[in-house]
């Protein structure tokens, strides 16, 4: 009991100076609402508005109805321009594609022949260029085969019936909310928990600390509860007023089975910021070592591209990582309404994780307070 008075004492003292430091707390409130939504919402789900140029050599039917493809809003309405006029235009940047149609294509469509049509396009826009090749793609065969056909209801005897899951309408900021709720989860818990340790040894109260009848595991436990809880409350909010609330995104699982998945890699990530802590002797240097743990767990862990993709010993590596099991768990349970029955071994892995992270915290910083003592 004394020692549970001593951590709930010094997780207040935490909150208390949490309190008056107002651009941490202006922080949490940016990350887990204004953050979320921009950087949900900034990315482009379709091609749109696309500024491309056209540069019919044919003048027949089928090139004609090629360039009545391109209409708004995936494209500006196409310009007519001249061969000379491709490099000066596309060096400009006036034009992010260029569609160069061939002399006598469709003659040679018709002889049975494959008519090669030149698309170029400027890869320094890389969003537009990436989707809008696509795009052109599509239209252009879908015109051609159409012209040939002459008639746009002749189908195929197989015909693909495509049904998406969990996210019908294929809605980026669906995605990106969730995902950017969980990078700013591990990002706060890292940065809270390292920065309130080494705020107590640039002011000098980490000395009052070691002459009161407290023991390290309880200063730390408390530094770990304390910031835990201000992560989980903000996120907690957060999901319910600005995931669920303002970018209207459907929450399929229940949310108390998300809050504990989310405590329990908090349990993780906040012994992560104890232990880069007491590596680093200033707050600048905490802050390199921070961006240097962030970007490969966010990079790497299945968020930003798919888990599956990458190479067998980065799958391997990154099942070391809390936010590789705790990203598993969150679209589980959100978006597929996953139980207890289906993700508890991923739980029972973040926890061991999670055990693991905190005994090798609490040995660095006994090691660090000796030290200091």
């Amino acid at each position: 009991m004394e020692q549970l008075g001593n951590i709930f004492h010094l997780t207040i003292k935490e909150w208390r100076s949490l309190g008056r430091d107002r651009i941490m707390l202006a922080l949490i409130l940016f990350a887990f609402s204004v953050n979320i939504y921009i950087s949900s919402a900034s990315i482009p789900e379709t091609l749109h508005m696309a500024p491309i140029a056209i540069v019919d050599e044919d003048r027949s039917p089928l090139s004609i109805r090629m360039t009545g493809a391109f209409y708004p809003p995936w494209f500006l309405p196409p310009a007519s321009i001249e061969q000379r006029q491709i490099d000066p235009l596309m060096d400009a940047g006036d034009y992010t594609f260029v569609l160069d149609i061939p002399p006598g294509m469709q003659r040679d469509l018709l002889a049975g022949n494959q008519p090669t049509v030149q698309l170029n396009v400027d890869a320094t826009k890389l969003t537009q260029a990436f989707l809008g090749a696509g795009y052109i793609q599509a239209i252009l065969s879908d015109e051609t085969r159409a012209f040939v056909q002459g008639d746009r209801s002749v189908t195929s005897p197989v015909e693909l019936e495509i049904r998406n899951r969990f996210n019908p309408a294929l809605s980026q900021s669906w995605f990106g909310a969730v995902i950017e709720l969980i990078d700013n989860i591990t990002m706060l818990s890292i940065i809270l928990t390292g920065a309130a340790l080494i705020r107590e040894r640039e002011h000098g109260t980490i000395e009052h600390l070691l002459v009161m009848p407290l023991r390290p595991v309880e200063i730390m436990v408390a530094k770990v509860v304390a910031m835990g809880l201000v992560v989980l409350l903000a996120s907690s909010t957060s999901l319910a007023l600005v995931v669920k609330g303002w970018m209207q995104v459907p929450v399929e699982g229940s949310t108390l089975l998300f809050v504990l998945v989310a405590a329990l890699h908090l349990f993780a990530t906040t012994s992560m910021g104890i232990f880069l802590a007491t590596v680093a002797r200033s707050m600048p240097q905490l802050g390199m070592l921070i961006i240097l743990v962030l970007i490969p767990l966010q990079l790497l862990s299945g968020g930003a591209t798919p888990f599956e993709n990458m190479p067998a010993f980065i799958q391997v590596i990154m099942q070391l990582a809390p936010t590789t099991h705790f990203i598993s768990l969150a679209q589980a349970i959100l978006f597929r309404g996953a139980g207890l029955a289906i993700i508890w071994p991923s739980l029972l892995a973040l926890l061991v994780i999670g055990g693991v992270f905190f005994a090798l915290s609490l040995r660095r910083f006994r090691k660090s307070i000796a030290t200091m003592a």
